[in-house]
């Protein structure tokens, strides 16, 4: 039998093969690595399976006292592994462009430590999943975070690339001063660093429970950092413009996946505090019309996609402050899938010609899959009935409805209308605009397999989404439990 801490050990250790072979096999094929790293993180997918959940218990001491291997961490560890997969995926297709640029620094490649990198923020991602205590969230995020300063600064020569890397570490390290100071705050109002400890604390009358909303309020700062809502998010544009587009769609999935994961932990303790609800409400709001209102005038497909992260922000934090866990998480694989979709063409494409949307122009003639493959994510994206992206946004809605958020319904409604607006200006270039050039854009076949089966699931999880709806049955029920008993 398989124990989830082994999960991530496996992980780090295969991080930690893949540089040695980087530092002492210098005239190896580095792509090799990048392949090696493909299988064995596929290995850890499939031992996933083989973890039996075992929730976390109040009374547990030890290690075990940060560490939880709930169904929901497990979940959420297939769901790091299979987005650093296919990160990985397209950190091959990109290989060139981060060949010409390091050879322009005149030093040897880094491709290894290109493949590496990943590895390790999977791993960060995996304990971000598993973590139940202040002290633990805030060692694995840190783990997750300097993986990104030097994945998003990785191709220094790059004036853009630079900038993005800066404002990313910057920005980063205030969050971090936020977080801990808000962790500070719950542990003299409380006692515990402990989340479920926690919750037993503010149960008491005699808590000085404004102190421990304060240290909450600080905590939410900093997760607002990492999921990119408003008013944390003016970093998202630069920094995803900016930075090599595989961590861009790193970023995007992976960072604000686990940090709804850890909003959603953290956030039980203070359901009980009605002003804890106000607030989620408010920044809801707040997120969905600028991330939504931004988009609208922008003609780079990255950084298009940079404001879309903020707008898929605010229709995730309406089920986090409708207590509904189980839309979170449908929304989340959602946006895995076309959000990886969208980026995989787009790094293929930007090599050719750009990563603009008028680059995008007559792209049906040139490579009919890839035109495809973008129209399928767009339409997603923008929430077309028989795709995932719809089921995801009805699920939230629902969720809303049913905890009579009014207010969140109809902005939510309204800024969808706007989502219609700009993701379909992509479609319009690659199907309606004349192409500048008519050169075929070729596609390997590991690519083509990865983008064949994002578009399958798709169209499959928007049409029969139970295999979903199975696996975090027992997530929604739990919240929804809760929630019915601070009411």
């Amino acid at each position: 039998m398989i124990t989830a801490p082994e999960l991530e050990i496996g992980v780090l250790i295969l991080g930690i093969v893949i540089l040695m072979f980087e530092a002492f096999a210098a005239k190896m094929d580095k792509h090799l690595l990048a392949f090696a790293g493909i299988l064995g993180l596929a290995a850890v997918l499939v031992a996933s399976f083989f973890v039996v959940p075992s929730p976390s218990s109040d009374q547990a001491t030890g290690f075990w006292s940060f560490y939880t291997a709930d169904s929901l961490s497990i979940f959420f560890k297939g769901f790091a592994l299979i987005t650093t997969i296919l990160v990985l995926i397209m950190m091959i297709d990109y290989a060139p462009v981060l060949a010409s640029s390091v050879a322009t620094r005149n030093v040897g490649s880094t491709l290894g430590e290109f493949f590496a990198l990943p590895i390790f923020t999977c791993a960060g991602l995996m304990y971000m999943a598993s973590a139940i205590d202040f002290i633990f969230i805030f060692v694995s995020l840190e783990l997750v975070t300097i993986s990104f300063y030097v994945l998003v600064s990785f191709t220094r020569s790059n004036p853009a690339t630079l900038e993005a890397g800066v404002k990313y570490l910057v920005l980063s390290a205030l969050s971090t001063a936020f977080l801990v100071y808000g962790i500070t705050w719950i542990f003299g109002a409380t006692g515990q660093t402990n989340l479920e400890r926690i919750t037993v604390v503010l149960a008491s009358s005699d808590t000085d429970r404004e102190a421990a909303l304060f240290g909450m309020v600080l905590v939410l700062v900093a997760l607002g950092f990492k999921i990119a809502a408003v008013p944390f998010q003016i970093w998202v544009p630069d920094v995803y413009q900016g930075a090599p587009t595989p961590v861009t769609a790193y970023l995007s999935v992976g960072s604000k996946a686990a940090g709804f994961v850890v909003l959603l932990r953290v956030l039980r303790p203070f359901l009980m505090l009605p002003e804890m609800q106000r607030l989620l409400v408010l920044i809801a709001i707040l997120t969905l019309i600028y991330g939504n209102l931004a988009a609208l005038p922008q003609g780079n497909l990255k950084r298009l996609l940079a404001y879309s992260s903020i707008a898929h922000a605010g229709y995730l934090l309406i089920g986090v402050a409708c207590f509904d866990g189980g839309a979170v998480i449908f929304y989340l694989v959602a946006y895995l899938l076309m959000t990886l979709l969208s980026f995989a063409v787009l790094v293929i494409v930007s090599q050719r010609t750009g990563d603009r949307i008028s680059d995008f122009d007559g792209l049906a003639k040139r490579s009919p899959f890839l035109a495809f493959a973008m129209l399928i994510a767009m339409v997603s994206l923008a929430g077309v009935p028989f795709t995932v992206g719809f089921l995801g946004k009805f699920f939230i809605f629902y969720a809303a409805i049913a905890q009579r958020q009014l207010a969140l319904v109809v902005v939510g409604v309204i800024t969808v209308a706007c989502g219609f607006y700009y993701y379909l200006k992509v479609v319009r270039a690659m199907y309606w605009q004349s192409a500048a050039t008519i050169d075929k854009i070729p596609l390997s076949a590991l690519s083509r397999f990865a983008m064949s089966a994002l578009i399958l699931a798709i169209i499959g999880l928007g049409i029969y989404p139970q295999p979903i709806l199975k696996a975090f049955e027992p997530t929604r029920g739990r919240v929804a439990a809760t929630s019915t008993t601070v009411r």
